[in-house]
């Protein structure tokens, strides 16, 4: 494949560049505008990027909202609640079907990557063992990780680390957890120590929904943050939510910053979840419930935005639009200054690879796997303003999406 006239991220000059067994083979400048009746595709001066990332949502929960029940009050706990009346719903056939549906979307979206939560609070397991056999099967299309996510808690959930085992022994990608869920606060410290040492034991990632509350005294993410530090995962473990951190003062944050920096971890922030359940014993005034992206960005941590639902039980909206959830962060996180405007897609990129640990997978480079999309601007600013389509995805040389706006000579295809 062969790709002419492409625009990159913080380049103002024009591409030629060329796919061969899926590879990036070749990358070259352009002095002006060229016609090449040897070229695949004709980017006409568009933005040739990394693929989006997703990587935080609930497939197994995915297009459920009002099945049985609607969450009337829109509350994160009446959430919980509805999906535990869905629960027995369940069947392989079921989540297979509405994860594939909304794989797809993703997909026409240009997400490439995506690491999903499965329900472990169930003992057949038949989410997670779901969401891990179509992994294997849409692998070389998609990249999708698993994460064995005690709902209901580790350790306050009957035979709860069974479960997790047999999680990770059936083939979980990520070790999860929710210590603000456990009945005591003890027990959301165990917890994560014990998430921590499965990791270990399985040579698996972490990913923790962390402190997903207003309440300022819940304050396992410096528990989650010192396991990592002192057990040297660092960099594989991620603190999902954390939206306590939004009610911290800032005497605490300015000691917690240090730990925090010092364990490498990572931090995911849904803003469309968290900024409609959070808040909710608020009158006022009243807080926005997300966690310090904007601060945590500033010093130097790894952050980026994810989904979290799609007409689910926590979130009845959703349309798999990534460059949508990115808006609502910024806005939500008074990341409004230009400065922020170029460099906000990597909240959504590049920062988002780094926590699914993608490492050189995730490259525009000669020798790296040939993953891209073509997106209908010429710059950062002109895509997040615009909320620009994706007019194409490619992974691994293979077009998965295409609009009919962008025009392909099939046969100079080499994949």
């Amino acid at each position: 494949m062969k790709i002419i006239n492409a625009r990159l991220r913080h380049r103002s000059e024009l591409f030629t560049l060329s796919i061969n067994q899926g590879v990036w083979s070749h990358i070259e400048q352009q002095s002006s505008y060229i016609h090449d009746a040897s070229a695949t595709v004709d980017a006409q001066g568009k933005l040739l990027s990394l693929p989006f990332v997703e990587p935080h949502i609930h497939l197994d929960a995915a297009l459920t909202a009002g099945e049985p029940n609607w969450n009337m009050s829109g509350t994160l706990f009446e959430g919980i609640q509805r999906w535990s009346e869905r629960k027995p719903m369940l069947s392989a056939e079921d989540i297979r079907q509405r994860a594939l549906k909304t794989l797809d979307l993703l997909v026409e979206n240009g997400i490439q990557f995506v690491r999903t939560h499965a329900d472990v609070s169930d003992p057949s397991l038949v989410g997670l063992k779901t969401l891990c056999d179509i992994r294997d099967e849409v692998k070389g299309k998609i990249t999708l990780q698993v994460v064995a996510f005690p709902q209901e808690g580790l350790l306050s959930f009957p035979n709860g680390v069974a479960l997790m085992e047999e999680a990770l022994e059936y083939g979980a990608d990520v070790v999860g957890g929710i210590p603000h869920f456990e009945f005591t606060r003890e027990l959301g410290e165990q917890s994560m120590k014990l998430v921590i040492e499965l990791a270990q034991k399985y040579n698996r990632l972490v990913d923790v929904h962390c402190d997903e509350t207003d309440d300022p005294n819940s304050r396992f993410l410096e528990v989650l943050a010192y396991e990592a530090l002192n057990s040297g995962l660092g960099s594989r473990v991620t603190a999902s939510h954390t939206t306590a951190m939004g009610s911290y003062d800032n005497a605490y944050c300015s000691r917690l910053f240090k730990l925090l920096k010092k364990s490498e971890i990572n931090f995911i922030s849904c803003p469309t979840e968290s900024i409609h359940l959070q808040g909710r014993f608020d009158s006022y005034p009243k807080r926005r419930g997300l966690t310090r992206v904007k601060e945590l960005n500033e010093a130097g941590m790894n952050v980026c935005f994810g989904q979290d639902s799609i007409n689910d039980p926590w979130y009845s909206l959703g349309n798999g639009k990534l460059l949508r959830t990115l808006d609502f962060g910024l806005h939500i996180c008074h990341m409004m200054g230009r400065n922020d405007f170029d460099t906000a897609l990597d909240l959504i990129t590049r920062n988002s690879a780094k926590t699914m640990n993608l490492r050189d997978d995730y490259a525009i480079e000669v020798g790296k796997p040939a993953h891209f999309i073509l997106l209908d601007g010429e710059d950062d600013y002109t895509v997040l303003r615009n909320q620009s389509d994706v007019l194409m995805s490619v992974h691994q040389g293979n077009v998965l999406m295409k609009k009919k706006a962008v025009e392909i000579t099939e046969k100079h295809f080499l994949v």
